[in-house]
């Protein structure tokens, strides 16, 4: 698997793959989501191609102190080897290269099988609150 930023003509793919994954909810619009990943200064898509398909996704960026990583998705016939523990090698580089001394992610609770894939790769749960506000 050969890892880079997202092309514009695999955007269609990402969102595929998204949908794919479990990763959209109503209440988000993935595709802007996307865009303001690939517009911004402190942040990307990586993507993860594999005989010319899009097999996997991670959306990374910074606030100048954390780094995060949101939409990581590998396609349910990529799974298992490797490909997931590549990627996340990537976005951890991509912020080390920019300075970024931790990475955050969030997990929903019920979603078991990520929550033991970063644990393996060494992730551990911090003992916090995310509280949120929709603006707009």
């Amino acid at each position: 698997m050969q890892i880079k930023v997202l092309s514009e003509g695999r955007i269609a793919e990402a969102l595929a793959l998204w949908q794919e994954a479990g990763l959209t909810r109503a209440w988000n619009d993935p595709g802007a989501d996307l865009r303001r990943a690939l517009d911004g200064p402190a942040s990307t898509v990586l993507a993860g191609v594999e005989e010319g398909r899009l097999v996997a996704t991670a959306m990374v960026g910074h606030d100048g102190h954390r780094g995060w990583v949101y939409y990581f998705a590998v396609s349910s016939a990529a799974r298992r080897r490797g490909h997931g523990r590549a990627l996340m090698a990537a976005c951890e580089g991509w912020m080390t290269t920019r300075g970024i001394p931790k990475v955050n992610l969030m997990v929903r609770g019920e979603n078991l099988g990520a929550r033991d894939f970063y644990a393996a790769l060494g992730y551990g749960h911090d003992d916090v609150v995310v509280l949120s506000r929709r603006l707009g």
